[in-house]
């Protein structure tokens, strides 16, 4: 039985284990990413690689420590490095001493052929096709649950009456769906997550900022990249709607665009006519729908050197004026500290609070607002 890994992004991993076991593979987890992984990631790749590389660098050279054998992951489409990723960490990878296998999975509506070749190699269960599209269903199904309860914190945090109750909450809710294998566990699960966290003692009557979360994928799903903004967000009083989660991800890759996606492109139209690469368009094209749904601010999160994104925050200047939202952007990269992110984060919530309820800027108190 091949030992197989992949990248942690979030908690997907949950979903990706289910399924790679299913198809009859021994799973080595991909450990949090953490400053042994940044400090194995900054060693290895080339030191303007942008920080998702060294990142994933890192989490390739611990869990080939751990016995991988095999590295599953995604390519990417465009301009844009993502694309080159697997074969670069492929070659540092052989160059270190570790001789592993690197499976890429490319769009499918793009590379059909390799995405059903990549398949039959993962297939060690040697599995019908029908058998393994019902591991495909609970997989998605199971990624599906994990994106809307994470979603639901997002609401729950800025409300939450004890302060840390709905990440502790949370933290325990998950391990329900790693108890689950059907569809209809899978479903139970959720919906018993989902009504914990509703349960949760809160102010629905509070005074919240919303903010919308952009930017490139890896530095948005995963928390260790991103400092856990979201989460210090929430307790700063602001509801989060980020961009971008995997299954949306997925879908715009596998099917075609969900609608949400071709109003986004078209919002972005005007400034970026045409994908430059990464998440570019969809960074300028999501912080003006922001805009228009009425959203106090939005965040960019991007990685350093990042050249889409760098293109996006050029633009972001003229947005944020012509449409009158504030737009702060954070550069992530392996020097980036939560103390400072943290003070950034509330100069910047306080500057919405006196733009939406100018009676704090008179000294009212914010009680009585």
């Amino acid at each position: 039985m091949p030992r197989v890994t992949f990248p942690h992004m979030g908690e997907s991993y949950r979903a990706f284990k289910m399924l790679l076991e299913d198809l009859g593979n021994q799973v080595i987890l991909p450990p949090r990413p953490s400053k042994r992984t940044l400090d194995y990631g900054v060693q290895y790749a080339p030191e303007f690689a942008c920080f998702p590389l060294k990142v994933l660098m890192g989490t390739y050279v611990e869990t080939c420590q751990m016995g991988a054998e095999i590295i599953v992951t995604s390519g990417g489409v465009g301009p844009c490095r993502a694309g080159q990723y697997g074969q670069i960490h492929k070659r540092i990878l052989h160059h270190i001493g570790y001789p592993v296998e690197l499976i890429v999975f490319e769009p499918p509506l793009l590379h059909p052929v390799d995405f059903l070749r990549n398949i039959r190699r993962l297939n060690n269960a040697r599995l019908s096709y029908r058998a393994v599209w019902e591991c495909i269903r609970r997989g998605w199904r199971k990624l599906q649950a994990l994106d809307r309860i994470e979603a639901l914190t997002h609401i729950i945090r800025p409300r939450e009456l004890q302060r840390g109750s709905t990440s502790k909450t949370y933290r325990r809710v998950l391990s329900y769906l790693d108890q689950a294998t059907t569809l209809d566990q899978i479903t139970e699960a959720e919906a018993a997550a989902l009504d914990e966290l509703k349960a949760l003692p809160q102010d629905r009557e509070r005074p919240v900022l919303k903010v919308g979360l952009v930017g490139e994928i890896y530095v948005l799903l995963e928390p260790a990249s991103n400092l856990e903004i979201e989460e210090t967000l929430g307790h700063l009083g602001v509801e989060v709607d980020r961009s971008m989660y995997l299954t949306s991800w997925t879908r715009d890759n596998t099917i075609s665009h969900t609608s949400v996606t071709q109003q986004v492109h078209q919002a972005a139209r005007p400034f970026i006519p045409l994908c430059i690469g990464g998440h570019g368009r969809e960074t300028v094209g999501h912080t003006i729908v922001y805009a228009q749904h009425g959203y106090d601010g939005v965040i960019q999160l991007a990685p350093f050197t990042c050249i889409p994104e760098i293109v996006a925050r050029t633009v972001l200047t003229t947005v944020s004026t012509r449409y009158n939202i504030p737009v702060l952007t954070f550069f992530l990269d392996e020097q980036t500290g939560k103390a400072g992110m943290t003070t950034r984060l509330e100069a910047f919530v306080d500057l919405m609070r006196r733009k939406k309820w100018p009676a704090l800027a008179a000294g009212q108190p914010a009680a009585a607002i």
